[in-house]
């Protein structure tokens, strides 16, 4: 068993323009998950960002939009957790991924930024401890590098937001193993899904 999640944070830019963007995948996902547990996201100044608390199994988890760019967003994550006593173990962070197609996803454990802005802060403020989980959300690769940024922070097709939101449906459906620690039960469920 892994340890146990504290707080799970939604990577991506705050603003209307951003707000429905595929480089706000996991913010997309903190506010499904958010509705899910029948909170609102609000602002929260220590934080810099926008805060909900759901309870888990008896447990209380700490949902965390940073409301600085995507670039800072280890502030945010940092200040919560000194604020709370979390570690980097009990942390997972869910964003969007270049790597993995949409209406798919990948639970990761460690491991390097992959040129993700937003883990790249958050690895610098926990000190270089890359420890802390992640829930991967497929956005699809363009083709050429030179169409990344376009891609990423263009808005999906009709079709890609609804394998996108029937991905995050999935993954909080096994939110108790991945916050409980079941790692494996449920990377294997859902590394295996895919969104039509």
């Amino acid at each position: 068993m892994s340890q146990a999640i504290k707080l799970i944070v939604g990577l991506g830019n705050p603003g209307l323009e951003y707000e429905k963007t595929r480089h706000n995948a996991g913010a997309i996902f903190l506010e499904q998950l958010a509705q899910h547990n029948n909170q609102n996201l609000k602002p929260e100044k220590k934080f810099h960002g926008l805060h909900a608390k759901i309870n888990q199994q008896g447990q209380d988890i700490h949902l965390l939009f940073p409301s600085t760019f995507m670039n800072r967003s280890g502030q945010s994550v940092q200040a919560l957790c000194q604020f709370y006593k979390i570690t980097p173990e009990e942390v997972l962070v869910a964003h969007d991924e270049l790597d993995i197609p949409s209406g798919t996803m990948k639970l990761k454990k460690g491991g390097g930024h992959g040129g993700n802005n937003g883990l790249r802060d958050i690895i610098e403020k926990f000190g270089g401890n890359k420890e802390f989980r992640r829930l991967r959300l497929g956005i699809g690769h363009p083709g050429q590098a030179d169409k990344v940024t376009g891609h990423v922070l263009g808005k999906p097709s009709k079709k890609e937001h609804e394998q996108l939101s029937d991905t995050i449906d999935e993954a909080i459906r096994y939110l108790p193993e991945i916050i409980s620690g079941e790692w494996a039960k449920a990377m294997n469920h859902l590394h295996s899904f895919k969104a039509d």
